[in-house]
């Protein structure tokens, strides 16, 4: 099945190349997308965007399509800040993703210190050892494990597979989930769940706000990063030095749209748009 969407507001290549999400891969004109256990293939004329999947809903969704995001665009643009209003206008096509909440977890822990090509490796080795695999778009792809998968494994495995000191992260934290579940952290506010994020191993301040972000749709949420904080220095003449001081002077200034703001700015600024 199939379904189409205006690409001004919906760009395949801003959506998942800005740093949000590590499991795609280009194919043809566009790029199959993974998430959990499902795929989809995205492309685009820069007329209509196209999304074809046998699981539609779960796409449609995925991709926050029930969201204006012209709104956003113009409420950005409304804070007369020639930064912002530029990257809004450059980056438009944006959108914020709803992921799947578990495999955020194991994908931003491994994030840290880290960069995106060793990142979707490590992910795709993960995947490829513990997944299950699955036929789509003429290829194939591997489901993202269950916490009970990851958590069954030592620290060795993850380390085999390229992920360095994080390897202790995701074996214990693959336990903890295995044996807790995440349905409790679905009911938290954004100030709850980010400091029950900061309880699990491997999970600091920066990647706790990711997760909030793209994992659990929490967009008051605004991850502060090394990038964010040259934008800060350079477009806002702040002066903190403190990246949790940074997160509040954003998080107050942007209020419940924190987290669009931040993607536009940090996406804006290095890809240089």
């Amino acid at each position: 099945m199939k379904f189409d969407f205006d690409a001004e507001y919906f760009n395949p290549k801003d959506v998942l190349e800005c740093g949000q999400v590590f499991r795609f891969a280009p194919h043809k004109y566009g790029y199959v997308v993974c998430s959990a256990d499902k795929a989809c293939y995205v492309h685009s004329d820069g007329i209509k965007t196209v999304v074809e999947s046998d699981y539609p809903d779960y796409f449609y969704n995925y991709f926050d399509l029930g969201r204006d995001y012209a709104a956003i665009v113009e409420l950005a643009k409304s804070y007369d800040i020639p930064v912002l209003t530029h990257c809004a206008e450059a980056a438009k096509g944006l959108r914020l993703l709803r992921q799947d909440p578990e495999e955020t977890i194991f994908s931003f822990i491994i994030s840290q210190n880290n960069n995106i090509p060793r990142i979707k490796g490590i992910i795709e080795r993960i995947c490829a050892s513990l997944g299950e695999k699955r036929s789509f778009c003429e290829g194939e792809y591997y489901t993202f494990p269950t916490a009970e998968k990851i958590g069954g494994m030592p620290p060795e495995f993850y380390k085999s597979l390229g992920a360095g000191y994080r390897d202790a992260y995701l074996s214990e934290t693959g336990r903890r989930i295995a044996g807790e579940g995440i349905e409790h952290l679905k009911a938290l506010d954004e100030r709850q769940l980010r400091k029950a994020l900061l309880g699990y191993k491997g999970i600091g301040p920066k990647v706790a706000d990711c997760i909030c972000l793209f994992g659990f749709s929490k967009a008051a949420n605004f991850p502060v990063d090394t990038w964010i904080e040259k934008i800060y220095r350079e477009d806002f003449g702040g002066q903190l030095k403190d990246r949790n001081r940074i997160n509040e002077y954003f998080c107050n200034l942007f209020g419940e749209y924190a987290g669009f703001i931040q993607q536009y700015l940090f996406y804006g600024k290095r890809a240089n748009l």
